[in-house]
């Protein structure tokens, strides 16, 4: 019975220690001691064109995800939600979303590039929306 039990502490105590990592902050976060962290948008813009249309949309990344609300052709609009991936150089995303005018659901995926301290570009794809360019700025 104890050796049992010795064993799903252990088994537990290693779960809890691995979760325990990938949750953990990460070293900027880290030396934020005392204080609150502060979360600030990343705004962009971004035209594509799609069926021969010319499409818009305007985003904000707030941590790992990102919100973006776009006009595709024929009128329609629509929402997306992307999922940042963080990497030293370039920042990946894909989304999903959804259009009106019977253009329903969306899929996309892009990369965003730091040009300059305050300034970022991208190049995305979005099924409704087509090919895209992005540019943007972080405080």
């Amino acid at each position: 019975m104890k050796k049992a039990f010795l064993i799903k502490s252990l088994i537990a105590s290693v779960g809890l220690f691995g979760l325990s990592i990938l949750i953990a902050p990460s070293q900027a976060e880290a030396q934020v001691v005392g204080t609150v962290t502060k979360v600030i948008p990343r705004p962009w813009v971004s035209v594509g064109s799609q069926e021969g249309d010319v499409t818009f949309s305007v985003g904000a990344k707030i941590m790992n995800f990102g919100l973006e609300l776009g006009k595709g052709p024929d009128s329609s609009v629509g929402v997306d939600v992307l999922q940042f991936i963080n990497l030293p150089i370039v920042e990946p995303y894909v989304g999903v979303g959804y259009y009106t005018d019977d253009k329903g659901f969306a899929y996309s995926g892009g990369v965003q590039v730091n040009a300059s301290k305050n300034v970022f570009v991208g190049a995305g794809y979005n099924s409704i929306r087509g090919i895209n360019g992005q540019i943007g700025v972080q405080f």
